[in-house]
């Protein structure tokens, strides 16, 4: 969707920008900003303040909301010179609020992903875990951080760093956990997205940004004609409520291998079981990476030109191909559907159900260590 699809949600967000350009760390929750900058989101959820941000460079132009620290819209340029905003989402905090378990753009947590029965043990003690995806635990349950109002701490042109405090036994999670994100504009047409986070008791941690795309613009029916590559040899196996067995899949031959691109919709409909499952692609890639912040994943999209790579130090992504959205969902950003298969997501992440899977990666952070994972979706032209 081209400008004139984000027109209203940039005209106001440049007036509240004009308010906060500077850093600013007195009195967070405010964060300096002029109430009437952007009504539809200037409002109060849980006793605390609702604002609309936004970061600017020569490439991108990104809006925001403290409310889950999500991201409303994503502007970037196509192959016709023309910015197009790759990220749906709604035009108000009430909307975000209204439907929070879509996700829509936010940081989801404590733990990304499922946990199975909503239950996991440590140290000997067993945890229950609100269920809110059939008897699982999804995305941090329906008080995860995702539907919190995170404090403001600082923000410039070009970056923002929010901060949201999980107390104990919030959602059934143990420990009191400090958590921060800093999104970043870089010059290189990236979006950096930085997760730092401390624990007062031993508990489990796994964040991530659950942006849904689409590289034709938000909005546009389909992203079955997208390219994808991941690097990833195998996929977590999933059982029939998309919680992994702890086996791991080869991709190779299979509707799974995007090693190299291929379009999204190329297979998508394959007699594959872990498909119908998912009823398309819902799964966790075990990326190829070693240690360290390295790029996994590309996508293209032929129509805009826009291609999207995916770099980050974390283990997994999941892969989505927006398998549960549909025409009838409550519309999006300027009375934009979202039907079936008209988004995308790639979730950078540590294994789904890792706190039940000894072989996985451990999710365990401990007093007196900090959590650390940096991810960024770099934008070019082809």
């Amino acid at each position: 969707m081209k400008d004139k699809m984000i027109i209203g949600l940039l005209a106001c967000a440049l007036l509240t920008y004009g308010c906060q350009s500077n850093t600013t760390k007195n009195n967070p929750q405010h964060a300096g900003l002029d109430t009437a900058a952007s009504p539809a989101f200037d409002s109060r959820i849980d006793g605390k303040d609702v604002r609309l941000f936004l970061l600017k460079n020569n490439k991108l132009a990104l809006t925001l909301t403290n409310y889950g620290a999500r991201l409303v819209s994503l502007s970037v340029p196509e192959k016709n010179g023309e910015m197009t905003d790759v990220i749906l989402g709604y035009d108000s905090a009430k909307e975000y609020k209204d439907n929070a378990d879509n996700f829509y753009g936010a940081i989801v947590g404590r733990y990304g992903n499922r946990i199975g029965k909503a239950t996991f043990t440590l140290n000997g003690t067993s945890y229950s875990l609100e269920k809110n995806d059939g008897e699982q635990s999804l995305h941090g349950g329906t008080n995860g951080v995702y539907n919190k109002v995170w404090d403001v701490v600082s923000n410039t042109d070009t970056s923002i760093t929010l901060a949201y405090t999980s107390p104990d036994q919030e959602a059934g999670y143990p420990g009191t956990v400090k958590m921060q994100v800093t999104y970043t504009l870089e010059e290189n047409g990236g979006l950096d997205i930085a997760y730092q986070a401390t624990t007062d008791k031993e508990t489990v941690l796994n964040l991530t940004n659950h942006a849904y795309f689409n590289l034709n613009g938000a909005g546009d029916p389909s992203i079955l004609d997208h390219e994808l590559q991941i690097d990833a040899k195998a996929i977590t196996e999933v059982d029939n409520t998309l919680i992994p067995t702890g086996k791991s899949l080869p991709v190779s031959g299979t509707a799974f291998d995007f090693t190299k691109p291929r379009l999204v919709g190329a297979h998508i409909e394959d007699e594959n079981a872990q498909l119908k499952i998912g009823k398309g692609y819902d799964h966790n890639f075990e990326l190829d990476k070693k240690t360290g912040f390295e790029k996994v994943a590309s996508v293209y999209a032929p129509k805009t030109g826009i291609q999207m790579e995916i770099f980050t130090t974390e283990p997994g992504l999941q892969f989505y191909s927006g398998n549960f959205m549909a025409a009838d969902d409550p519309k999006g950003k300027a009375g934009k559907s979202y039907p079936f298969r008209s988004a995308f997501c790639l979730e950078t992440q540590h294994f789904p159900d890792a706190p039940n899977h000894p072989n996985f990666a451990s999710t365990v952070l401990k007093p007196g260590e900090k959590y650390s994972s940096k991810t960024a979706y770099r934008f070019t032209v082809k």
